[in-house]
């Protein structure tokens, strides 16, 4: 049989009595709450739990029943472990004791199984007013046989408290046999075999103070009597101290450490002996908590050595009375503590340090020991600062560079600055070139033992002073001036930088930096080429460098390349070296483009009375690609004077033959050529009466003389550069041909034939209108034969028209711009707006005159004899 006591770790036994059967006759006399359960529980006013998991079962002597036949015979209460779940449990209720006495509840019971395994456990509850079940305060486990056992416990109650004893079967893991109970006496007079406790007082303490409860029982203690104080939740404190105060007496002591609000329950002890087991009533722990402020002190009034307070310890957490108050403070960065006893409701700190932080609490005291409470909350003020003690000293000199100024003063501590929060500021002003002045005053760090000004001007003489202040007054040193040191200096002024552009050379001038941060002494100047408009020009050249002294801002930069844009960065310098570059860029002029050499070369290739046929030669591009070839004629007159083809000015403006007619110029461009169609030498035929880019060359007229000039055009960015040569020269014709007639001639002839025809075409437009008005119409059948017959005499006039005028050269069928004189509509295509005017007259070998009126659109013929 194995037994256990009720402790949290473990179970104390019970002592465990001789077989005893439970008919035998009880010794003594019987209170009320005992039942022998012939009659069942019931009958007992013993009740099931209404929260268990199953009930016991009543087996009854007059009853049959299942069990086996080597259990007991008779009445009792059962439970079959066979029948249910591990860890469940069946709870029996006893009645409820309310007599202020002493009882002793012995009864009989039994665990068994046929195959002497573990059926359960049977647990002993005691609960006092109702409360929580707590833990066992006695139990048995295991198989103890089929035989019945005794045991009894030792209750004592007193008024008011009630107590109820419950029976509870726990089932294990085992799930066989049986756990029975029977015969259950409640004595009124203390047990014989197991120990009274006398009655249990409260205990009071403060939180954080230790409890001890003593407990008293009658009896002796021995060694191996088990003892524990038993919390109403269940949780079990161990015994620190035993005693026996006499024979029949002993005492037990119990310690709980440094309890609080959470500790503060119902006690109770319970001993456990070789005769028997004993349980207390329970008795209450009660914590209180020290008192401690709600609030902390108010400020009333503060001052460079002192502060006024008022404690407000009126609202209090934790419990009362109060029996002291004191003020505790300190400094919030010192270690030291002091506390004063206060008997009113208000406070002054004196001999404080000014500028310092304090920390201030108020303490309350309660009865008991540990009855004063945690400082309340504080009050975190500061005492007003002291007006500085002195002015600082002159300022030392530290470092000096171009953009700062490292100064160095003396250790301002306390005793000087009277204030833990003063500000050390350093002034400085200075004045440049062109009225520029700057004040400013920087705050610097105090605890630095040296401080720099920064951005400060190169080359200028700055003046300091340092200022100590505090929130109660101001101290200032004397002035010290230092020049700072050189730098480099600053860009020169991107809008000072001008270049003026020649063909072979750039003029490049500049203004001394803004900031020069010194002394110039030169200035430096690195170009190179970055693009050109020839292809034949290296770019990608290393840049060259070009120094001048401090004095000279501009420079010629010589031996260039026309039509390259060349990047240009100047610097100056000082003693502590070049500043940054600015960069501008300059593009060289274009030059003309280079002709071959045509002196004493005659171009000419074969001329007849109307025409002359050239060598033109490719030009060589210089500084730009080559735009255009110009063929160029000049008239020759007896009464000019005639150009030298050497140092000759070209012709800039392009004028075609129309315009040199009406305008009286003595030149005219016969054609313009691309420069991609003589990629070679190659003839030209001057007067081949075809139009190239707009140009007409008109057969030229035979008892007239020309110059017949060649000209290479190069025109980039609104730049034009032409180079010109005389490559020959026609003389007049002494016989007039037989067919071709004079080209001067035939156009004035065409002026008057025009101007014959407008008369005509006015009058016939006067004569329709008078028609119109007299006979409408006859006029509209007349206007239809008139049209049809004109459409066709243009039809037949235009055909006749298709013919060859000149003969043409081997550039012409590479041109494809190139047309015929017929071909085109009017000599210049490029007066497409002129009004109509007779464009051609031709004189058929009829006799009959053909007058040809045009725009760029349509053409019309007049026919008259």
């Amino acid at each position: 049989m194995d037994t256990a006591a009720a402790a949290l770790p473990v179970f104390v036994p019970l002592l465990l009595l001789s077989p005893w059967s439970p008919l035998g006759s009880a010794q003594g006399q019987f209170s009320a709450g005992g039942c022998t359960f012939d009659d069942g529980p019931g009958a007992c006013d013993y009740h099931q739990d209404l929260y268990d998991d199953f009930e016991w079962v009543h087996v009854s002597a007059q009853e049959p029943h299942y069990l086996p036949p080597e259990m007991p015979q008779g009445s009792y209460m059962i439970v079959d472990s066979s029948d249910h779940d591990p860890g469940e449990k069946a709870r029996l209720q006893l009645p409820t004791m309310k007599e202020n006495d002493t009882h002793c509840i012995d009864f009989s019971y039994l665990l068994y199984s046929q195959k002497g395994l573990n059926p359960g456990t049977l647990n002993i509850l005691v609960r006092v007013n109702k409360g929580p079940l707590a833990n066992p305060i006695w139990n048995v486990t295991g198989f103890t046989g089929r035989d019945w056992l005794r045991a009894e416990l030792a209750v004592s109650t007193f008024w008011p408290n009630e107590y109820q004893v419950i029976f509870e079967a726990e089932v294990s893991g085992g799930r066989s046999g049986y756990i029975a109970i029977d015969d259950i006496q409640v004595l009124s007079y203390p047990c014989d075999k197991s120990p009274h406790f006398l009655r249990l007082g409260d205990v009071e303490v403060n939180a954080g103070q230790n409890a001890t409860f003593q407990c008293i029982a009658t009896g002796r203690d021995a060694v191996h009597n088990k003892l524990w104080l038993q919390r109403r939740n269940g949780e079990d404190i161990p015994v620190a101290q035993t005693k026996n105060i006499n024979h029949r007496r002993f005492a037990a002591s119990f310690r709980l450490q440094e309890v609080t609000k959470t500790d503060q329950d119902l006690y109770r002890c319970v001993t456990q002996s070789e005769r028997g087991s004993g349980v207390s009533n329970f008795a209450q722990l009660i914590v209180r908590e020290p008192p401690r402020p709600i609030a902390p002190p108010q400020l009333l009034g503060v001052g460079p050595t002192y502060l006024l307070i008022q404690l407000n310890a009126n609202s209090i957490i934790g419990d009362g009375p109060i029996i002291l108050k004191e003020v505790e403070y300190r400094m919030t960065s010192g270690s030291w503590t002091e506390t004063h006893a206060v008997n009113a409701p208000t406070y002054k700190l004196w001999h404080l340090d000014p500028d310092t932080e304090y920390e201030i609490r108020v303490l309350l005291t309660r009865p008991g020991e540990g009855g004063t409470g945690l400082p309340g909350p504080p009050l975190i003020t500061r005492t007003k600062c002291a007006e500085p003690m002195r002015t600082p000293k002159t300022l030392k000199i530290a470092e000096i560079q171009a953009r700062r100024i490292a100064v160095d003063w003396e250790s301002l501590g306390y005793n000087i600055t009277r204030c833990h929060t003063f500000n050390v500021t350093i002034c400085y002003h200075y004045f440049r070139g062109h009225n520029e002045s700057k004040a400013d005053c920087l705050d610097m760090d105090p605890k630095a033992p040296q401080h720099v000004v920064n951005h400060l001007p190169p080359y200028t003489n700055v003046s300091l002073k340092m200022i100590l202040t505090n929130p109660e007054g101001r101290k200032e040193s004397e002035e010290t001036i230092i020049q700072t040191d050189e730098d480099v200096p600053g860009p020169v002024p991107v809008n000072s930088l001008q270049g003026t552009s020649f063909e072979n050379k750039i003029f490049l001038n500049w203004k001394e930096p803004l900031d020069p941060n010194g002394i110039i002494t030169q200035y430096e100047v690195s170009y190179s080429s970055i693009r050109s408009f020839d292809p034949a020009v290296p770019v990608a050249g290393p840049p060259q460098t070009v120094s001048n002294l401090w004095n000279s801002t501009h420079h010629v930069f010589m031996h260039l390349h026309p039509g390259t844009t060349y990047q240009f960065f100047i610097r100056a310098s000082t003693v502590k070296g070049f500043g940054p570059a600015t960069a501008i860029n300059v593009t060289t002029n274009i030059s003309a483009p280079t002709l071959p050499d045509y002196e004493g070369v005659d171009a000419s290739l074969n001329e007849t009375a109307t025409t002359i046929t050239v060598l033109l030669r490719p030009a060589q591009a210089k500084g730009a690609p080559i735009s255009a070839y110009q063929i160029v004629v000049e008239e020759l007159h007896p009464h000019r004077t005639k150009r030298e083809a050497g140092a000759m000015e070209c012709y800039q403006v392009p004028v075609t033959y129309q315009n040199a007619l009406s305008g009286g110029s003595p030149y005219y461009f016969a054609a313009e050529l691309p420069p991609g169609n003589l990629p070679e030498p190659a003839p030209f035929t001057v007067g081949d009466n075809r139009t190239y880019q707009g140009f007409w060359n008109p057969p030229l007229a035979p008892r007239k003389g020309y110059n017949i000039y060649f000209q290479a055009m190069s025109s980039v960015e609104k730049e034009t550069k032409t180079q010109c040569v005389r490559i020959a020269t026609k003389a007049a014709a002494t016989e007039e041909p037989e067919v071709i007639p004079d080209p001067a001639k035939q156009t004035d002839r065409v002026v008057k034939i025009a101007g014959i025809s407008a008369g005509i075409l006015v009058f016939i437009l006067l004569l329709l209108v008078v028609i119109l008005i007299v006979k409408k119409s006859k006029l509209a059948k007349k206007r239809k034969d008139v049209m049809g017959n004109t459409r066709q005499e243009m039809t037949h006039m235009v055909n006749a028209m298709d013919r060859s005028y000149a003969d043409q050269s081997t550039l012409h069928a590479e041109d494809p711009l190139s047309i015929t004189f017929m071909d085109q509509h009017n000599f210049s295509p490029r007066l497409p707006n002129d009004p109509l005017v007779p464009t051609a007259v031709l004189v058929p070998i009829t006799g009959r005159k053909n007058v040809y009126h045009g725009d760029n659109n349509s053409f019309f013929a007049i026919s008259y004899l």
